[in-house]
């Protein structure tokens, strides 16, 4: 016990430095997400996080935009508890047979107009786990998908990024319900 304790104190701390951040930039790309929902909506974006079987690293990635770094809700982006309360559902995992009543309620649960956004590759045709027993696919396969934004896992400015395609490409023509 005491050499694993001296042994930590010597070697520092194993994690990595926190990313390279150009405040700039990121306050000017959240700047236009801003701008872009309240174009299309008249008010901040309502987001809604909906893991459909997931290993939680798209999770932890989807969590730091709430961090000191990122810090969405200065921006008028936020998250909300309840799918009734959301414009996007961001669905992360490749659904389960488990998880596509749960996922299938949410969506009928968020009112109309809404967006659905599937976060990482598993949410796009259910990645490593395609083709398991327990698992039913993509997030495409359940529900009607708006936006892929592709990585395992993107990155918090990937995210922001494919929020920000998201509003400039909404025709303002009804979305799909």
């Amino acid at each position: 016990m005491r050499r694993t304790m001296i042994e930590s104190l010597t070697r520092g701390p194993l994690t990595e430095p926190p990313p390279a951040l150009d405040e700039a930039a990121l306050a000017e790309l959240a700047g236009r997400v801003r701008d872009a929902a309240e174009a299309r909506l008249g008010r901040s974006l309502s987001i809604r996080q909906v893991d459909a079987g997931s290993c939680n690293a798209c999770e932890l990635e989807i969590h730091a935009l709430s961090n000191a770094f990122y810090d969405l809700e200065r921006f008028g982006l936020r998250f909300v508890a309840s799918p009734r309360h959301a414009d996007v559902l961001l669905v992360t995992g490749p659904v389960t047979k488990n998880m596509r009543q749960a996922l299938e309620r949410t969506y009928d649960a968020t009112p109309d107009p809404k967006w659905v956004v599937a976060v990482g590759g598993c949410a796009a045709d259910g990645g490593l786990f395609r083709g398991s027993y327990a698992c039913v696919g993509g997030v495409k396969d359940v529900v009607a998908v708006d936006l892929h934004i592709p990585g395992c896992p993107p990155s918090p400015t990937a995210l922001l990024q494919g929020l920000l395609a998201l509003l400039q490409h909404a025709s303002g023509e009804t979305r799909r319900s």
